[in-house]
């Protein structure tokens, strides 16, 4: 998720005067200030990493107890459709060719793999992983390993440059790891909880400019990160460069003196790295845009009026432990990125009250949370699933703008977990610096001066700590953080049994009757509504036979992104069928488009195999194409004789 991490030396304002008191260095920045000795992994660490590991588990269990026949209950046509990916991966690898492109699905016309969520920053490293064990097991394994390692990386950041106790960081990091919003995306969509680098470039982006760093390994390394994260998920990119933007501006404007000192250095680092990153992901985006099945924008603006219902901020999610589902039947009607609860909502507000008057980056979290809160809602406001008659920011911008036309307006609140997550890291820190006795003395946050590093030297509070009758604090505080945050453990995702593909297809029955340049049909054509068995006949074969249709953005005949291919007669035809469940009266023009449609698809065979519908749909392609084969346990059309 998109992390907003704040510079650790605005970790509190008790920086400034030790700031003012330390010798400038070049950049009159405090550089001379001492620092502290970089913090090396230790036991806690490990077991940090190990939670959040068992975490990675719990939520992928179900998947483990079939792993070859299990989907997501909520999404199995996009879990079907990142299988596939992990196997186009493998292929290409194989094969040795262009990843961005693939003609294995949507015959004879192909797929802009850059132009979809291609995920190939995961797909071709882990391809060995797919030869050896198949797509099914590296998405199991991949889903968990992202959530445990997006919570690792954000561990790492918090411990490292925010905050001093690395029971805060693993708080925070569990939190960024495994939000609600994340968990939810985690139902087949696993490009949405690969924000393992994200941490890393935003810790990177806000130390780029202190003294004593060099600019242009600032920028080659920011650079290097970025362009890899293209490969991964460019919509977490595109939020957290906007959550980068909001952290800079309200820090400049807090800070303007320290805004100053490092802009030179900030900026020359900045533009290294951006034309580092368009150098490496020149060509990709090009063909993103204008390659082969590209398009520009989607129909309709679909996902633009996708806003977060304002009662979703204070509901448990559905895949925690105090999660309900029906409760998502009234306001989950789009996706679930915030559903906080009110336990964590009135925490979080608490801390900010208690910490934005002694830090700042307190209160550019605040300032986060405001912004991305307020931009999240969409074009009208949603309470309690109904739209009020109350215009959200969204009815003021123009969904024709770039970038702007492809966002989802819900998708804006992962930037708000991430912000809370970043909270209650500060929150708990906060908590562990608090005495327990009268008498003793508190080490301030551990920073020095405003602009000197995340290693600078922690001082000494100048005065004694609270008094005993204040010892509640620290008990009372961190059973409250636990209570907001133990109901938002997750869950083991809903999964559901499918279907083997037919020993036919798995054994290599086929090979026979598909030679090279001609497609196998199967029925009913994959697409994003019907075809869930067919799309992973492609997927568990190694894309061994291309086939048409499949699950996909793709261009209309206007250029605009549509869902999936353009229908064919045929393929409207099987469909219809299939929903009403009855033969519909056919026609010798419907046998003459089924001929030329599978002439379009430059098909070799026609198979069905084991499917609810089948009687049905063996009877409607016997009367389009005359008697079939029985081989295996598939019926069989041999259509060359009739498309030449």
């Amino acid at each position: 998720m998109a992390v907003p991490v704040v510079d650790p030396s605005l970790n509190s304002d008790s920086a400034t005067v030790a700031a003012q008191a330390a010798p400038a260095g070049p950049d009159g920045a405090g550089a001379g200030t001492p620092r502290r000795p970089r913090r090396r992994p230790n036991h806690a660490d490990v077991l940090a990493i190990g939670a959040y590991v068992l975490l990675g588990v719990l939520v992928c269990l179900n998947y483990w107890g079939d792993v070859e026949h299990r989907v997501s209950s909520h999404l199995p046509t996009d879990h079907s459709w990142f299988e596939w990916l992990f196997s186009h991966g493998a292929y290409s690898l194989r094969h040795l060719e262009n990843p961005l492109f693939s003609m294995r699905q949507n015959a004879p016309d192909g797929v802009n793999m850059m132009a979809n969520t291609s995920l190939l920053g995961a797909t071709l490293p882990l391809a060995p992983v797919t030869w050896l064990l198949g797509p099914q097991v590296t998405y199991a394994l991949y889903l968990g390993g992202a959530l445990a390692a997006t919570a690792a990386t954000s561990y790492w950041m918090l411990s490292r440059h925010l905050v001093r106790s690395r029971a805060a960081a693993f708080v925070g990091g569990a939190f960024l790891g495994f939000a609600p919003g994340v968990v939810h995306h985690a139902n087949g969509q696993p490009n949405f909880v690969s924000n393992y680098l994200l941490p890393v470039i935003v810790a990177r982006v806000l130390r780029l400019g202190e003294a004593g760093r060099s600019w242009r390994r600032d920028g080659v390394v920011l650079g290097l990160l970025v362009a890899y994260q293209i490969f991964i998920n460019e919509e977490m990119l595109l939020l957290t460069a906007l959550g980068c933007l909001v952290v800079v501006a309200a820090y400049a404007v807090q800070r303007p003196r320290a805004a100053r000192a490092r802009a030179g250095g900030f900026l020359a680092a900045l533009g290294l790295g951006g034309g580092l990153t368009l150098l490496l992901a020149a060509y990709p985006i090009w063909f993103q845009f204008n390659g082969p099945q590209s398009y520009r924008g989607l129909q309709g603006g679909v996902f633009h009026n996708w806003g977060e219902d304002l009662m979703a901020f204070v509901t448990f999610a559905r895949d925690t432990v105090a999660g309900d589902e029906a409760v998502e039947k009234t306001i989950g009607l789009t996706e679930q990125n915030s559903w906080f609860g009110w336990p964590l909502v009135l925490v979080a507000l608490v801390a900010l009250v208690l910490l934005v008057r002694r830090s700042l980056a307190a209160r550019i979290v605040a300032v986060l949370v405001v912004v991305f809160t307020v931009a999240s809602i969409g074009p009208v406001v949603r309470f309690d699933g109904a739209e009020t008659t109350v215009d959200g920011p969204w009815a003021y911008i123009s969904d024709d703008l770039p970038l702007v036309e492809m966002m989802m307006p819900t998708r804006l609140a992962l930037v708000v977990a991430a912000a809370v997550g970043v909270l209650l890291a500060l929150a708990w820190d906060a908590l562990a610096r608090t005495a327990p006795t009268a008498g003793a003395r508190v080490p301030a946050p551990r920073v020095a001066a405003e602009a000197s590093g995340p290693e600078a030297a922690p001082a000494e509070a100048a005065g004694p700590a609270p008094a005993r009758s204040r010892r509640w604090l620290r008990p009372v505080g961190y059973a409250a953080v636990a209570l907001a945050v133990l109901p938002l453990v997750p869950r083991p995702l809903p999964a559901q049994q499918i279907d083997p593909p037919p020993h036919f297809i798995t054994a290599g029955g086929w090979e026979p009757f598909v030679p090279a340049g001609r497609t196998l049909v199967p029925v009913p054509i994959p697409s994003n509504v019907h075809g869930l068995p067919t799309l992973r006949w492609s997927a568990l074969t190694g894309h061994a036979f291309p086939i048409p249709g499949g699950y996909f953005i793709g261009p209309n005949p206007d250029g605009e992104g549509v869902f999936g291919a353009p229908n064919r007669p045929t393929s409207t035809l099987i469909y219809s069928t299939m929903d009403s469940g009855t033969l519909p009266p056919l026609t010798p023009e419907n046998r003459r488009q089924a001929v030329a449609d599978l002439r379009y698809w430059k098909a070799s065979v026609v198979v069905l195999g084991a499917h609810p519908r089948e009687a049905v749909l063996r009877d409607l392609m016997t009367a389009l194409l005359g008697e079939p084969r029985r081989v295996d346990d598939v019926w069989l059309w041999d259509v060359r004789p009739l498309v030449g």
